[in-house]
This record gives C-alpha cells, sequence and structure tokens, in this order.
C-alpha cells in the first residue's frame, strides 16, 4: 500500500519535516491537548455551501488564505487528523488536491489523536508558524465530477457507484444501481484505524468495488466519501471519481431515487 494513510509511527519520526494539521475544533485542540507541533484548522473553517466552485467547497481564495495563516506551503508534505476516525481530516486533503496540492505529498494520520495518545506524547503549545505562500486553483480535470457524470454512469457497467452514507439512509433513498458502503465498515472501533488490508480488500470485492472498476463516490453533503476516498487511493485504486454534489446536489435537481436495501 502507499502511504496515503500513515501509522502514528511514521510521522512520530517525521515531525520536524512535515506539516502537521488538526481540524478538530478549537476547544479540543486547545483543551485537550495535540500533537506536538500541529496547526489548528477547524473543520467548519474550510466549509462553505454558497462560496466555492462546487458543493460545499470553500473557494480557492479562502482555502489558500487558510492555509498559508497556518503556515502551510504549496510544496509541504501535509498529514491530517481528527478524532473521528479521519473522516473530517480526509476532508481537509481532499479539499488541498482539489485545488491543486500534490496528492503524494498528502497524508491522513492512521487512526486519529485518541489513537496518537495512547502511545505518544501531546502538547497544549500553541505553534505561532510564519505565513507561507500557498497557491490554490480548482483542478478541473481532477477526481471531481458533476451530476450528468453520474447520469450516465448509472448504465456504466464499467463504473460503480458507491454510497457511504449508513444502512438507513441508504434504504430510505440512493442513487439507482449505487452500492452501500458505510464509511465506518473501513475503520476499526478499536484501535480508531483502518481495518487490515486484506479485510479492506475482501469487503470491497463483496461490494463489486474492484480495482478494474472506476469507483464513483458519494453521500449526502461530500464529507463521509472523502474518507473513503481517501482510503480508495491508499489502496492503490487507480480510477476515482468524487461527486462533491453528492445526494443534496442530486435531490436537488430532480435525480430519481431507489429505496430499500
Amino acid at each position: 500500500m502507499s502511504e496515503v494513510v500513515v501509522p502514528a509511527s511514521w510521522l512520530a519520526e517525521r515531525l520536524g519535516a512535515v506539516r502537521v494539521v488538526d481540524v478538530r475544533d478549537a476547544w479540543e485542540y486547545d483543551g485537550i491537548g495535540h500533537v506536538p507541533g500541529a496547526v489548528n484548522v477547524p473543520f467548519d473553517s474550510f466549509r462553505a455551501e454558497d462560496e466555492g466552485e462546487a458543493g460545499m467547497l470553500p473557494g480557492a481564495d479562502r482555502f489558500a488564505e487558510l492555509m498559508a495563516e497556518a503556515g502551510v506551503g504549496t510544496d509541504d508534505e501535509l498529514v491530517a487528523y481528527d478524532d473521528t476516525h479521519g473522516v473530517f481530516a480526509a476532508r481537509l486533503l481532499v479539499t488541498a488536491e482539489l485545488y491543486g496540492h500534490d496528492p503524494a505529498k498528502l497524508h491522513l494520520l492512521d487512526g486519529d489523536f485518541s489513537a496518537w495518545k495512547l502511545a505518544h506524547e501531546t502538547s497544549d503549545e500553541t505553534p505561532d508558524p510564519e505565513p507561507a505562500d500557498y497557491e490554490a486553483s480548482f483542478q478541473r480535470d481532477g477526481p471531481l465530477v458533476e451530476l450528468d457524470t453520474v447520469e450516465a454512469a448509472i448504465d456504466d457497467p464499467d463504473t460503480v457507484i458507491v454510497d457511504t452514507r449508513e444502512e438507513w439512509e441508504y434504504e430510505e433513498g440512493h442513487i439507482p444501481g449505487s452500492v452501500r458502503l458505510d464509511w465506518r465498515e473501513l475503520v476499526d472501533d478499536d484501535t480508531r484505524g483502518l481495518d487490515p488490508e486484506p479485510e479492506l480488500r475482501r469487503l470491497l470485492e463483496e461490494r463489486g468495488i474492484t480495482p478494474d472498476r472506476r469507483v464513483l463516490l458519494y453521500c449526502n453533503t461530500a464529507r463521509r466519501i472523502s474518507h473513503t476516498y481517501t482510503v480508495l487511493r491508499h489502496l492503490g485504486y487507480p480510477d476515482l471519481a468524487f461527486y462533491e454534489g453528492s445526494l443534496t446536489e442530486w435531490e436537488r435537481e430532480g435525480g430519481d431515487l431507489e429505496t430499500g436495501a
């Protein structure tokens, strides 16, 4: 596998060489502690409903401003974490990729802050980073796809549309032909990190989510697909599509829904 998702030991060896971003709320970052040297960029600060280029993207200028203020440069190695199995941190990484950050330099901490502090020191000191130069521009040739691509994929045997929401949400209504893969099925509640690779691949194959097919992901507001997208990148899936509008846009635009399991 790649180094898209990295263990705590990997980060511990590189704390001085990478930029670490904590996406939890400020009160958690300040009150509970954080990975030494980590800067705080709360999840809500890089989410917007009406400023960005699609879905809930914050807009290139806003994202560049956030990263620059946090001391993250365009060419920096970036490791993100949260305390919720990585689902919010993955959203930061996907946002960075969509705005042009080199995907090879974007890493998700396997597990989360709770897992980190079991084996490693934490800090309550708040860094004061020097502002960095960060260039951001929306990548129109990236993994993000629009509604018409999703419509065409419904009848495409070489594409599998994946719904990453919970079972009850899927049964209430999903894009026709999509298969369900709750993002939490990929993580272990005890370790708080990913399940072992053989278990991940077995689950994905059982659902028909195989590397020989294009995988098109959606949820409600593109948060949960960020985690699944990151995991599939980590597993080396070569053709991934990311429907930023997700079911929120699909329903708003009158898209058909299937119900039931």
